[in-house]
């Protein structure tokens, strides 16, 4: 998966909007306004991509030991996030699954109101 790929795979997901809240470097996919997935521009364009994506801690944990391109999430809270590396051992079948994972984990969080427009 290329930038292109992810920026329209994550954009085809209902209710999603994207940003640069915190710099000119970090790109933010939210739903609801909130946050599910953040990636680095310069990792891209260094040849070394990651995400940040939300996960259950259950699930996080499984992850994490069972792949070498998961670790807990860079500048996160370490037991909902978990930091992709996208050049390991991580495919892009895994990489959707994540990012679905993620966006899902945050609807859920939403008020019902909220969850019921999407």
């Amino acid at each position: 998966m290329n930038i292109e790929q992810l920026y329209t795979f994550c954009l085809e997901m209902k209710g999603v909007t994207e940003s640069f809240p915190f710099d000119n470097d970090t790109l933010v996919f939210k739903v609801a306004g909130k946050m599910f997935c953040l990636t680095s521009l310069k990792n891209w364009e260094g040849g070394e991509p990651t995400l940040n994506l939300k996960c259950q801690p259950e699930k996080s944990a499984i992850l994490r030991q069972d792949y070498e391109g998961i670790v807990p999430g860079f500048h996160m809270n370490k037991k909902h996030w978990n930091t992709v590396y996208t050049t390991k051992d991580v495919d892009e079948k895994l990489l959707k699954e994540l990012i679905k994972h993620s966006y899902t984990e945050v609807i859920k969080s939403l008020p019902k109101k909220i969850r019921a427009t999407l």
